[in-house]
């Protein structure tokens, strides 16, 4: 550096911020700088958003910071992910374009910025997708997408990847990235390549995380422990290179985080208090990241990587048997869920029809148009009370491809645990149905054939529930599914789905040769529900899919998995727990539910004006499926709701079964307890 003058481009939508980190920057000692970065740092060029407001934000924290006011003439009007093509569009005035040209031929040093962060628009209808940047999202996928071992990767879209990846390439050989980010980046399982290159491109990284995750943590309030106010957590980072030889860069990394619990007062004190948060990080916490890229490894059990792969990518493409499963799939993706679900099978059917109607009248209307230039996006009808758009429909469209409905494609399916509604299944109308066809072709493969279905992912802790007909993706990081057997498209041809290579190693293991597939299956299971094993590796399960130990016993476990399994799959056939009834004198009869709730003290549920079922054991809470209890679900679920953009009710009251509700909610009792009793029973994972 030499004290050469280095630019410095600030990225910046959110002024507050952009001025938090040059305050940040400027307090950190320039001693130490210089010292570990090699010389004096000086500024003379900022692209910041929104631009006037941000230049009057410069000028008065330069005036702060030195006591003298100059004005700032550095601030561009410019896409910044555009100038990685290297040209730039004439945009407003010349002189505007004359900046970006200059800044464009600068040596930038520096890089700050609060990139947005959103993966994408909610609703294909909206037609506001992130932009695409032909060399970044180009960039993003040679690097951080190649380098990642995840099936999903969508969350590399964000545009805040895209910022990292910009700046990592846009400082050249030394240079200095701050950002305050969404903290995915750090944990996140799609980010596995994104970490590994960030420590290849650089010799430093800073991690301060100030949490704030509402949706992986709900005790917390994005309005009290969140920085913003936001759902998603938050993360300031900084990266730092030095000159060297390119490719050969294996950074230091520091992190240290705030309190899960702090309220966003305590962290913007602590920001205040911290003299230098370079030194502050560095004094908390080295990583040692692993092979697998993991930096946060808090909880990770290392056996666990020595236990029998439940599924691998290797085996379900072919490439060996080295897994208890063979094939396995997400749970089906819809996209359009209030379209293709309903819990009555004639408001599925219209739904259905009109969405067909509308979706057909604009293929027809797409390729007869006379407008060969049109914009897909914006040519199509956008109405959310007829149709609501994805990606693969739009591409459906393109193939001029029809929808067309037939009865026997309304199945039924487990949407959420323990809560049955009529599906449309069809490839079409289905945005992704992964592997189902093979798993339940037809209804009467219900019959015979059962599905593990797994939540997986960070957001939730992991559970596994057994079901016998098609199952849904689940929200917040999504669900695996692990068939017992596969089939044709006709439904025959079945096929085992537990290798040989798990049956030879279980038989091996145990030297029993009376042990056969569907044990395997049961055992399984059963070791997916015993505490130990989801307590003592619940930070592995949120990273990797489940790999199993040999207990000390096989067929207790298989017993105990075949008794879960009959359980569950039947839950709709457990006797009712006896539940007090308190009916109300002054409310006619009615066993129509619109909105269950539960009192403060759990023990009762108001069902309706007209009753309310009390004496619900504290045991029954003890049965949880991610963040909820079984009874929990049922509650959640089990109500009348109108969804906003289509119009759409959905309403879980059965006409012809009027009992249904109250019906299920004690025998989800019964299940939730005996559950607990089995759990309680496994025997234990070790000798």
């Amino acid at each position: 550096m030499g004290g050469s003058e280095f630019g410095m481009v600030v990225l910046d939508p959110f002024v507050g911020t952009g001025n938090f980190l040059l305050r940040v920057m400027q307090e950190i000692p320039r001693s130490r700088l210089a010292q570990k970065y090699g010389g004096e740092l000086h500024c003379n060029e900022v692209m910041l958003l929104p631009y006037y407001i941000a230049s009057m934000n410069i000028e008065h924290l330069f005036y702060e910071l030195t006591g003298e006011y100059k004005p700032f003439e550095g601030i561009c009007l410019v896409d910044t992910f555009e100038l990685a093509k290297g040209r730039q569009m004439r945009l407003l005035v010349a002189e505007n374009t004359e900046r970006v040209l200059r800044q464009q031929a600068q040596d930038i040093f520096i890089i700050i910025g609060n990139p947005p962060y959103n993966v994408g628009q909610v609703n294909e209808n909206d037609n506001n997708k992130n932009r695409r940047y032909e060399v970044v999202d180009k960039r993003v996928a040679e690097s951080y997408a190649k380098g990642s071992a995840a099936t999903n990767k969508n969350a590399l879209s964000d545009a805040y990847v895209k910022a990292f990846r910009w700046a990592s390439d846009r400082i050249g050989e030394e240079g200095v990235v701050a950002f305050v980010t969404n903290n995915g980046f750090v944990d996140g399982l799609a980010f596995d390549g994104m970490r590994k290159h960030l420590a290849q491109d650089f010799d430093a990284i800073y991690i301060l995380d100030l949490g704030g995750n509402v949706r992986k943590n709900p005790r917390l309030s994005g309005t009290t422990h969140n920085v913003f106010g936001i759902q998603v957590g938050v993360s300031i980072a900084f990266l730092v290179r030095r000159k060297g030889e390119a490719g050969k860069r294996n950074a230091e990394i520091f992190y240290s985080t705030v309190g899960e619990e702090w309220r966003k007062e305590e962290k913007y004190s602590f920001l205040e208090r911290a003299q230098d948060i370079l030194q502050t990080i560095e004094e908390r916490h080295r990583i040692e990241p692993n092979p697998k890229h993991t930096w946060l490894m808090e909880g990770l059990q290392s056996n666990f990587d020595e236990f029998l792969p439940m599924g691998s990518k290797d085996a379900k493409a072919g490439r060996g048997d080295e897994a208890i499963f063979a094939n396995y799939s997400p749970g089906l993706q819809a996209n359009r869920d209030v379209w293709v679900y309903n819990f009555s099978a004639n408001m599925l059917r219209e739904n259905v029809q009109l969405f067909i109607e509308s979706y057909n009248g604009e293929v027809n209307r797409w390729h007869t148009r006379s407008d060969r230039q049109a914009d897909l996006d914006s040519f199509v009808l956008a109405d959310a009370n007829k149709i609501k758009w994805s990606s693969n429909l739009k591409g459906y469209l393109r193939q001029h491809r029809f929808a067309t409905f037939a009865e026997d494609k309304i199945r039924t399916s487990l949407y959420r645990p323990f809560t049955r509604q009529h599906l449309f299944f069809d490839e079409i109308l289905n945005h992704r149905q992964g592997q189902w066809p093979s798993f339940f072709p037809t209804p009467e493969t219900e019959q015979s054939n059962r599905v593990i279905w797994l939540k997986v992912g960070a957001a939730w802790p992991m559970f596994a529930l057994m079901v016998d007909r098609i199952a849904d993706l689940l929200p917040e990081s999504g669900s695996q599914c692990f068939p017992l057997y596969t089939y044709d498209e006709d439904g025959g041809n079945r096929r085992d789905n537990i290798t040989d290579w798990a049956l030879q190693g279980f038989r091996a293991h145990y030297s029993d040769e009376r042990i056969g597939k569907l044990d395997i299956f049961h055992y399984v299971y059963a070791l997916l529900h015993h505490p130990a094993y989801r307590e003592r590796y619940a930070a592995n399960l949120r990273r990797d899919l489940p790999r199993l130990p040999f207990a000390p016993e096989f067929w207790p476990f298989a017993r105990a998995g075949e008794r879960l399994a009959h359980l569950h799959v039947h839950y709709e056939a457990q006797p009712e727990y006896p539940l007090q009834w308190i009916e109300s004198p002054n409310a006619p009869l009615d066993w129509r539910a619109e909105k269950l709730r539960l009192s403060k003290d759990k023990t009762q549920l108001r069902y309706n004006d007209f009753l309310t079922l009390s004496g619900i054991p504290e045991t029954a809470y003890a049965y949880r499926l991610g963040n909820r209890s079984a009874l929990e679900w049922v509650i959640d679920q089990y109500q009348v709701s109108t969804d906003k953009r289509s119009g759409i009710t959905n309403d879980p009251n059965r006409a012809d079964d009027p009992q249904y509700i109250v019906r299920l909610i004690g025998q989800v009792i019964t299940v939730s307890m005996e559950t607990v009793e089995i759990v309680q029973g496994l025997g234990p994972l070790e000798g």
